[in-house]
């Protein structure tokens, strides 16, 4: 009884929190089986280590397509029984997910039937072009036939993925269902956005019994015979079209995705521990990366965020700029395509300003939730900036800044106008209805932007980094107007950027606390917290070499470094706690960039802590892979890191985590006017001694190369070259 009131004062306390904090992901109990995760393009399916959906607690489990849940229960039994697992392994180009199972001990009328550990079944998952299908392979490892009925139960609710995040509705649409034949099964919904979504399910070899709910097939299998069973699940397929058969599917499905990442630079290195980190990153990445009319682009996670978010994707695309930038070029394409041209109060929407976030599913097509394509972000537009002028240098593409030209303006235009409402020369974020983020920036938990007593920042909140960005963003949008021949323009754009940084260092700096303000408020009052905040301006390149070295020492003092990376808000703050999502915890990401920004300064050997640390965090992580954020609890020997109960895995910006740290360990420059790769003050963790690097590409030329490690130096080794390219080490104080 008193458990069981525990669970409901718990639950009744998480619908509070849901109340104060809009778009709140609430976490009721834990996962009675580890999940798993596949995707392809705008479709993705959380399954449990049986290869079941909806068969446990805890998970978020279904088959989604665009922001819809079109199936919410597939079940596999024996005899009406939970078969036993033997193991669940994902592929590790994350092509499919195999799942070994066997009976549980049959009794019919009391007799044994069927002893434990006879029938081997093999359950095999992929998802490919908006349909997800399943091979089961049975074998009968006995000395006798054996004669069971295996049962897959199904069933779907059409719930929109808010409502699977926990969100309340009034009401819904229609669902119905009905039998197509002997094999076919449609369910179907008709929501109340007028729009019908369909799933249909099909079974080969004809089921014996099949209804709206259930598929059951009688099976007499001789001993040491296999025989195989098919199941697709097609979303919003038109009725008479057949999926591929499974085989053929999948082998063209695995073909794509080897297409995917041809020419990107492949990485080998002496620690194979590194290599497997290195390998389900690239992995989970080309995953979590789909192809849209603009171009391929990374979706922000799975399962909350597999869709276009703005911020996620520019960082991601920014992180992987070194080894593809036609991530970046994909990126940029499609934002510009969806830059907002008008004001949109519900949608936080301005002229000129980057996407935040689009969804597809009924509840933001009918405005319930605000986001078909909303902008309540501040950082998207200046990182938008960031990210052209980036890849501009990476690529001397003077075509597609070309194209992408008048949406820079539009964004530099938005930065200076609406972005700066009360005209201080800072850009702010201040929501315009109550229905949107309450905070825009990445730390957008409710609670994320406070006062070194705790107060939460009202009014118009200028956030640090923000400023950096735009800053930088200025910078590289000047000598992108210099390519075009605007020199007037570029001028301007440097005077900006000059003027904001002395702006900057006179109003954020906090003596106090030896850093720069977490954000200033409405009142123009800082925000005098410590925060890693502070280590974006060290990307940014905007701050003081004196206080820059300041910042980079606090963050890898124990307040910050916990020995596995730099948490987000020091120890000690009024707000601090190693268990939220915001204030005290550790994103991989953020540690990324704060890598980047401790290389701009020549601060390799911070870089090589924060390396090592996440590093290190990785070899405990489940299939090797960083997740959103872990927990930002002290680093104990022999123990590994605390996991945050509801981090999305696999990532985009924490799967690209592991690349950006060994550019900023290689400290790598790309200069195409020169045709030269430079590193700057290389300087390898003591986990690798060697780092190859194979098709490293600078404009129509490659190169392979070696880096190998000797102490704190470094040596150069090119193992071939393709095109004229030079690659060289500059040592710098």
């Amino acid at each position: 009884m008193e458990s069981e009131v525990t669970r409901i004062l718990a639950l009744s306390q998480a619908r509070e929190v849901a109340i104060e904090q809009p778009f709140y992901i609430p976490m009721t109990g834990p996962a009675a089986r580890p999940r798993r995760s596949l995707k392809h393009d705008d479709t993705f399916v959380v399954l449990d280590s049986h290869g079941d959906i909806g068969a446990s607690a805890g998970g978020p489990d279904g088959l989604f397509h665009a922001d819809t849940r079109y199936l919410a229960r597939l079940q596999l039994l024996f005899e009406d029984m939970q078969p036993l697992l033997l193991g669940s392994n994902l592929r590790d180009d994350n092509s499919s997910l195999t799942v070994d199972l066997t009976n549980p001990d049959i009794y019919r009328q009391g007799r044994l039937m069927l002893p434990k550990d006879v029938l081997h079944a093999v359950r095999s998952i992929f998802l490919w072009r908006g349909t997800a299908y399943q091979r089961i392979g049975l074998h009968n490892h006995g000395d006798r036939r054996a004669s069971f009925e295996m049962t897959l139960l199904f069933d779907n609710d059409f719930a929109d993925l808010f409502e699977v995040r926990g969100e309340r509705r009034a009401r819904r649409g229609v669902g119905s269902s009905k039998l197509l034949g002997p094999s076919d099964v449609l369910l179907e919904y008709l929501g109340l956005d007028g729009r019908s979504r369909h799933t249909a399910l099909h079974f080969e070899p004809r089921p014996t019994r099949l209804s709206v709910g259930a598929a059951i097939w009688h099976f007499d299998l001789v001993p040491q015979r296999t025989m195989s069973l098919f199941v697709s699940v097609s979303c919003n397929k038109q009725a008479e079209s057949r999926p591929a058969k499974f085989f053929p599917g999948l082998l063209a499905h695995r073909r794509e995705m080897r297409r995917a990442t041809a020419g990107v630079t492949c990485i080998e290195t002496s620690n194979n521990i590194f290599n497997e980190v290195l390998c389900r990153s690239m992995a989970d990445l080309n995953m979590l990366t789909t192809e849209t009319p603009q171009g391929r682009y990374p979706y922000a996670g799975i399962p909350w965020y597999s869709t276009t978010f703005g911020r996620d994707g520019l960082i991601t695309a920014l992180q992987m700029l070194w080894i593809d930038p036609r991530v970046a070029q994909g990126v940029l394409m499609r934002l510009a395509h969806y830059q907002a041209n008008a004001v949109d109060p519900l949608a936080d929407a301005e002229p000129g300003k980057i996407l935040h976030e689009m969804r597809g599913g009924e509840m933001a097509a009918l405005r319930e939730v605000p986001f078909a394509q909303y902008y309540g972000s501040v950082d998207a537009t200046p990182l938008f900036v960031l990210l052209a002028g980036l890849y501009v240098e990476r690529t001397g593409d003077v075509a597609t800044l070309d194209k992408l030209w008048p949406a820079i303006e539009a964004a530099l235009a938005w930065i200076d106008s609406y972005g700066d409402p009360d005209g201080d020369g800072f850009v702010e974020y201040r929501r315009a209805t109550e229905k949107g983020l309450a905070n825009q920036g990445w730390k957008d938990s409710h609670d994320a932007i406070f006062h070194a007593d705790g107060r939460l920042a009202e009014g118009l909140i200028a956030l640090a980094e923000v400023q950096g960005y735009v800053f930088a963003g200025k910078r590289l949008a000047a000598r992108c107007a210099q390519r075009l021949g605007r020199r007037e323009v570029a001028q301007q754009l440097e005077v900006d950027a000059r003027l904001l940084a002395e702006r900057f260092e006179q109003r954020f700096w906090c003596e106090d606390i030896g850093t720069y303000a977490l954000a200033l408020d409405g009142n123009k009052e800082p925000c005098r917290v410590r925060s890693s905040n502070a280590g974006h301006l060290l990307f940014s390149g905007m701050v003081r070499e004196d206080r820059a070295r300041r910042v980079a020492a606090d963050l890898l003092r124990p307040p910050f470094f916990t020995g596995w990376g730099i948490r987000t808000v020091a120890d000690g703050e009024a707000r601090y706690n190693p268990m939220s999502y915001h204030n005290g915890s550790i994103w991989p990401h953020d540690n990324a960039l704060i890598a980047l920004g401790l290389a701009r300064y020549g601060l390799k050997h911070a870089v090589e802590r924060v390396f090592k640390g996440l590093f290190d965090a990785a070899t405990y992580m489940d299939l090797r892979r960083l997740p959103e954020l872990f927990c930002g609890f002290r680093r104990v020997r022999h123990r590994g890191p605390t996991l945050y109960p509801v981090a999305c895995a696999p990532q985009a910006w924490a799967s690209a985590t592991p690349f950006t740290l060994l550019e900023a360990a290689l400290g790598l420059e790309f200069d195409v006017e020169r045709s030269e790769i430079r590193l700057r003050n290389p300087r390898l963790p003591t986990f690798l001694n060697e780092v190859i690097l194979r098709g490293l590409q600078l404009g129509p030329s490659t190169v392979d190369i070696r880096v190998n490690r000797h102490g704190d130096d470094v040596s150069l080794e090119i193992l071939g070259r393709r095109g004229k390219i030079q690659v060289s080490i500059v040592l710098a104080q």
